[in-house]
């Protein structure tokens, strides 16, 4: 909402409103911002008391300081929020706080966080109102001992055990900060694999194996039946896809099964705006509603709940709106999931050519033969390439390195531009660096043989 503001003042002022009593909505407030504070501190944390020796540093008693590291979060997502009321101030857009409600096409009523009312008359509206986190039927959160990944965000002391239901993004991610900083985690997913829906089979086994071996144990193929608190904490009855019950007992349940979108309340059945059950709004090519004035971009609408994914609708829709042709490329909108190492991709997974029938090919290059890794003694991980079998088209990049989120956007940059594997083969790319580990798998797809593995 806040970035397709800022677009729009470029070419005249606007109003908009805001559900969270800061500027940034789910990302910077309780989302992407905050938890790559606390996954990056939590990793030097692990990094001084379990790999500093190992490399020649001696260092003793390391310990958690919870509440500074709390606060360096805070500090981050404050200065965040903040530049952004700065950006609005500084593009003349005026921002009303409070929970908006459409009550015809060209007018939205707030009602303020300070208790008051405000109306706003329009030409165009823009929902941009993001996601919530979606309940787990009959376990109810209180964001102290039964957390959603709010409250896993802040709480106040590391548990001695944590118990995830989801082993997504969010579970991944947040499971591996608190283990890092001494709580044991298992994961319950439904699935047969970590990561998500999405990721590519052989990334994810590979990420399991990481986290594994930190670690973090996973029950998959499997289902949560129930969950209580009791006086030795809470224990979730789960079972697996063969029928056998077993219960599990931790000080701390995280209850991360997703994000639904954040369409109710909104007004949306005043006017008629089209939503389908799940509560996702239609729309066109140029994000527009049923309703040809009101538009709606990022987590309401469909497609992957990703920050730059929104970030991009926001800029794309409003250009539409003052004339422009709007485009965008989904299958180049890259993925990250920022646990250790990271895991990142483009395009299209294995299983997805497999089932569309395209004809493709595979190149491969592993972490462990690249000399940047080697040197830094970070080896776990891969890169994986699938390319055209007869174009040699770029179709899909998959990466697992320590810094798969930067890498990933040369591949994602490489596709917009309809490269294959062999243009990217044949760009030289400065030694040592853990992006060479992309062109020797590009070099894998395009000839048959990476040069050095």
């Amino acid at each position: 909402q806040d970035f397709a503001a800022l677009t729009k003042a470029v070419v005249s002022t606007q109003s908009t409103g805001e559900k969270e009593s800061t500027f940034g909505g789910t990302c910077l407030n309780v989302g992407c911002i905050p938890s790559k504070a606390l996954l990056n501190n939590s990793h030097y944390y692990h990094a001084a008391k379990h790999e500093f020796a190992a490399r020649g540093i001696k260092v003793d008693n390391v310990e958690v300081d919870l509440p500074q590291m709390m606060k360096a979060k805070n500090d981050s997502v404050s200065a965040l929020t903040g530049g952004i009321a700065g950006l609005f101030k500084k593009n003349s857009i005026t921002s009303v706080k409070g929970m908006g409600t459409i009550v015809t096409p060209n007018q939205v009523i707030v009602k303020n966080t300070d208790g008051g009312r405000t109306t706003i008359n329009t030409k165009n509206i823009l929902i941009a109102t993001g996601s919530e986190v979606t309940p787990f039927p009959g376990i109810e959160v209180d964001e102290k001992t039964i957390v959603s990944s709010t409250g896993a965000l802040s709480l106040d002391k590391v548990p001695k055990s944590l118990t995830l239901i989801g082993a997504g993004v969010i579970g991944v991610e947040l499971g591996s900060v608190w283990q890092r900083l001494g709580a044991k985690v298992t994961a319950i997913e439904f699935l047969g694999n970590i990561g998500g829906a999405g990721i590519d089979l052989e990334i994810a086994k590979t990420l399991q194996r990481s986290l594994t071996k930190q670690g973090m144990k996973f029950k998959l193929n499997t289902k949560v039946m129930s969950a209580e608190r009791t006086p030795e904490g809470i224990k979730v009855v789960a079972e697996n896809k063969k029928g056998k019950q077993e219960e599990l007992t931790s000080e701390v349940l995280l209850v991360c099964v997703g994000r639904r979108p954040f369409t109710s309340g909104l007004g949306l059945d005043n006017i008629g705006v089209t939503v389908d059950p799940r509560g996702k709004i239609a729309v066109n090519e140029r994000f527009q509603t049923n309703i040809p004035n009101i538009y709606a971009i990022g987590d309401v609408i469909d497609g992957p709940m990703l920050a730059h994914k929104a970030e991009d609708e926001g800029i794309i829709c409003v250009e539409g709106i003052v004339g422009g042709v709007p485009h965008i490329n989904y299958d180049c909108v890259p993925s990250v999931v920022y646990t250790h190492p990271e895991v990142a991709w483009v395009g299209k997974s294995e299983e997805d050519v497999k089932a569309a029938g395209i004809p493709y090919k595979v190149g491969s290059f592993p972490m462990a033969a690249n000399s940047r890794s080697k040197t830094i003694n970070d080896t776990d991980g891969l890169v994986k390439v699938i390319a055209h079998k007869e174009t040699d088209r770029l179709l899909g990049v998959h990466i697992v390195c320590s810094v798969a989120g930067e890498l990933i956007n040369e591949a994602a940059l490489a596709m917009e531009y309809g490269a294959s594997s062999e243009d990217i083969a044949r760009v030289c790319h400065a030694h040592p660096t853990v992006s060479e580990a992309l062109k020797e798998a590009c070099v894998s797809a395009y000839a048959g043989k990476a040069i050095n593995f």
